[in-house]
């Protein structure tokens, strides 16, 4: 049962120990959250107090900041707080999807029914998390290692065979004349075209993080990329689904359920959607019917089963089946994907290291037959 809340500012705020700057903003690894919430289903489930359970939680954990705001957290609940409005003290830390099933358990008076599905919830968003990172982390190594190599050569090896080059007073061809000048430009403007690099950088970060019209635009160019966008569709209908699933799970009314999930996905683009989807839900509209009306975002299929699901009464159910179904996907492509990535980028280093031999070759084939 939730219980009365306090009025505990002052107290609530002399029970989180002091953090350093880089402390207060450094993010709290997912892992740890999982390990918190796991472990805490268990300890309610065998009949310890939650308030007993927080308090043993915070002692045990090793991550300092982490360690301080479940203190605050302890404390709070410890003065009558509610838990979920606890969590809601530091949203950077504990997402509205978490706070919300946390406080439908509260009120229903399942609570450790609701942490066992955050629980599974947090356990399914990080390894589809992990699955995509680990997937893009050979390709992006092969990325750097190739610009590397070619910047090294530019800087250092082509000059010098420049030298031989010019001493011999030979007539160059042009991929040759070509490379040197590309060779030239490096070493004079390096330093100005890595800054102006990082200013395209830090300039297209911004665009895309602060200014709606940028996110808009690259939000939709990664949907449209060849291979890469059919891939990040089916990320972020996996999540969607899953969250929708879990928030219905837990009772949480569709129009809240709607509107919480559009909070956790990060595409604009599928943000709009949801929230579009959330105020009609308030007119009546079925699901099925304003999921349909984004084709380019939600494949027939999903809107199919969703109105099988809403025919049935069983919509969490199937939209459970659905996520399972596109997080097999993912997690199959995303164990292809270096098979089918790999040959591509060994195709496009052949073809530079290739072209950079023939440009260095010919001049130098010219050389021995003027000897």
């Amino acid at each position: 049962m939730p219980q009365t809340p306090h009025n505990t500012s002052s107290v609530e705020k002399k029970s989180v120990p002091k953090l350093n700057w880089l402390s207060r903003h450094r993010g709290i690894p997912l892992t740890e959250k999982i390990f918190f919430i796991q472990n805490l289903h268990v300890m309610v489930r065998t009949g310890i107090s939650l308030a007993a359970a927080l308090r043993t939680l915070a002692e045990q954990t090793s991550h300092k900041r982490f360690r301080a705001v479940l203190t605050d957290i302890y404390g709070r609940v410890e003065k009558g707080t509610p838990f979920a409005r606890a969590l809601s003290a530091h949203p950077n830390i504990f997402p509205d999807l978490m706070v919300s099933m946390i406080e439908s358990g509260e009120l229903s008076g399942k609570l450790d029914e609701v942490l066992k599905h955050v629980t599974e919830q947090l356990k399914k968003d990080h390894e589809l998390v992990s699955k995509v990172r680990g997937a893009m982390l050979y390709p992006a190594i092969i990325v750097i290692a190739m610009g590397g190599i070619g910047t090294a050569m530019m800087v250092f090896v082509i000059p010098k065979l420049l030298t031989i080059f010019t001493e011999f007073n030979a007539e160059l061809p042009l991929p040759t004349r070509v490379l040197i000048a590309a060779s030239n430009f490096t070493t004079r403007h390096g330093l100005l075209l890595a800054l102006l690099a990082i200013l395209l950088i830090a300039g297209a970060r911004y665009g895309i993080k602060k200014t709606e019209r940028g996110k808009q635009f690259f939000h939709g160019l990664l949907l449209r990329l060849p291979l890469f966008g059919g891939i990040i569709k089916k990320v972020n209908l996996a999540r969607i689904s899953r969250t929708f699933s879990s928030l219905l799970t837990t009772d949480i009314p569709i129009v809240q359920t709607a509107l919480i999930t559009s909070k956790t996905i990060a595409n604009i683009h599928y943000r709009a959607a949801l929230i579009d989807l959330s105020e009609k839900l308030k007119k009546g509209a079925p699901v099925s019917q304003v999921l349909s009306a984004y084709p380019h975002l939600f494949p027939p299929v999903v809107s199919q089963l969703a109105r099988v699901g809403e025919e049935s009464g069983s919509l969490d159910h199937v939209l459970g089946e659905l996520a399972s179904f596109y997080e097999e996907d993912v997690d199959q492509i995303m164990k292809n994907l270096p098979s089918i990535i790999e040959p591509l980028l060994i195709l496009i280093l052949g073809a530079g290291v290739g072209a950079m031999a023939v440009a260095i070759i010919m001049p130098m084939y010219s050389l021995t037959q003027t000897i």
